[in-house]
């Protein structure tokens, strides 16, 4: 029973950072890069139109859509608070359970010993007479069952302390690459 709880566990773990992988992977309907080359090595003003006539059939694109429109604003002041509105709902969207694999390891890490330590006593506890070689031989199985058990959680850990390093390093390209495409758009306005 120990053992199933310490699987769910680690799995619960696991599948909350998976989540918090695919929001940092997917926090807009359209990859800027993609924008970007959709867009051409030289774009016209009529790129612009074509951009919005394409994620107008995406109904997921509304950052996309509201980032043109932000983009063709007729002040400038206008122009640039709305952008930068749009790129601190990008930010948001890519934060979402950002904090959620670190919590996750913890969770992993702390159950994964306290049912490793649980198997342990219970293992202690019910234990025959532990002199000679059948009660060494009864505490290396013991001790073998409850590292197994405190292994799953590590396992969890290591998968969660993973999936945080990676969503940061998505976060920051994806940033980099919204960045290039605002660039880009902005040009078109000339």
């Amino acid at each position: 029973m120990i053992v199933a709880i310490a699987i769910v566990v680690a799995l619960a773990c696991v599948f909350a950072s998976a989540r918090r992988l695919w929001f940092a992977a997917n926090p807009t309907a359209l990859h800027p890069d993609d924008v970007v080359d959709f867009l051409g090595k030289s774009p016209d003003r009529a790129a612009l139109g074509r951009l919005r006539d394409a994620i107008a059939n995406v109904p997921e694109a509304d950052w996309e859509r509201d980032l043109v429109e932000a983009l063709s604003a007729t002040p400038v002041e206008a122009r640039v608070a709305l952008v930068n509105e749009q790129l601190t709902e990008l930010d948001l969207r890519m934060q979402r359970w950002a904090r959620v694999p670190r919590v996750c390891a913890s969770v992993a890490t702390s159950f994964g010993i306290l049912l490793g330590t649980l198997v342990l006593r219970d293992g202690l506890a019910n234990a025959p007479d532990l002199s000679g070689e059948l009660g060494e031989r009864f505490v290396r199985d013991v001790l073998s069952d409850a590292i197994s058990v405190a292994a799953f959680g590590i396992v969890g850990t290591a998968f969660c302390i993973a999936a945080h390093a990676h969503a940061r390093r998505m976060m920051r390209a994806r940033l980099a690459a919204a960045d290039r495409m605002i660039e880009k758009l902005e040009g078109l306005r000339g």
